[in-house]
């Protein structure tokens, strides 16, 4: 479930408008954003605003939201912006800290923005322009318009839920770093680590499996660099399960991937070996 970091009734009022017809991503996701930040929202689509509309205007109108005019805004690093970025410029911090919010802004709207006002290529713009009826069909473009919208809801609910996780994982995952040996990071259920433990002395963790036992996981050099900062031993990369605890010494030892960046065993004692037994090895 979503977490709100600031007060939102109010905030965003009870009407909109945007435009009619064939829709983009990008009126669609901004419709799915102002209906987080406001479930009561009812858009109208238009081809021309009322001169005594009451309420938001978004991707039509030449107004704070839309992006037609010759002198709309563009971000630092060229991108221009669209309606989705002007709405989440404003709002985004509702939802996300303003690093995250910026963050969220670079992976995730930008290319949008990008492919709305350049026609650049980009698979989720393409995926949400397919719910506009075909050449032939006689379907409703209002009615396509609010599946497409519902889905893109669903995208950035299920979006903002994550980055808001992350931030919960890392109090786990900085609390586990405290309590284990700096080489070998035990963590008491499976979270999102990479982020807090790339760059510092862990090499290995270990965490329960929704699969059941525990994985052994090695730490990446970078979050450039996806190598390892200390390899299992080679001849473990893709062996045999039944054949896995002769050939490693490790007794309940059940996996260990064919690229070698993880392996399982059904103890967390036996998944602490399978580390120790690694980090012997590269000294």
């Amino acid at each position: 479930m979503i977490e709100f970091e600031k007060e939102v009734t109010g905030l965003v009022p009870d009407h909109g408008f945007t435009h009619g017809a064939k829709f983009h991503a990008d009126d669609v996701f901004s419709t799915a954003f102002l209906r987080l930040l406001n479930p009561a929202i009812e858009v109208t689509r238009g081809f021309d605003v009322p001169e005594d509309f009451d309420g938001i205007v978004y991707d039509i109108g030449r107004g704070k939201y839309d992006h037609h005019q010759q002198d709309k805004d563009i971000r630092e690093n060229g991108v221009p912006y669209a309606a989705f970025g002007l709405l989440w410029r404003e709002f985004g911090t509702c939802f996300l800290t303003e690093q995250e919010a910026a963050d969220f802004d670079e992976k995730f709207i930008q290319p949008l923005d990008e492919s709305d006002n350049t026609g650049s290529e980009n698979i989720l713009s393409e995926l949400m322009e397919k719910f506009n009826p075909g050449w032939d069909s006689d379907a409703s473009y209002d009615d396509r318009f609010w599946e497409a919208e519902a889905f893109a809801e669903k995208i950035l609910i299920r979006y903002i839920e994550s980055i808001q996780g992350l931030r919960r994982a890392s109090d786990v995952v900085k609390k586990a770093m405290e309590e284990s040996d700096g080489e070998i990071l035990i963590l008491p259920c499976y979270v999102p680590w990479k982020r807090d433990v790339i760059g510092s002395s862990y090499q290995f963790t270990v965490y329960p499996s929704n699969r059941g036992g525990y994985s052994v996981q090695g730490v990446p050099k970078s979050k450039e660099d996806r190598s390892l900062v200390c390899d299992f031993p080679k001849e473990w990369w893709g062996c045999d399960p039944s054949e896995l605890p002769g050939v490693s010494g490790v007794a309940t030892a059940r996996f260990c991937h064919a690229t070698g960046f993880m392996g399982a065993a059904d103890t967390k004692e036996d998944a602490i070996k399978m580390a120790v037994i690694s980090l012997e090895q590269n000294r």
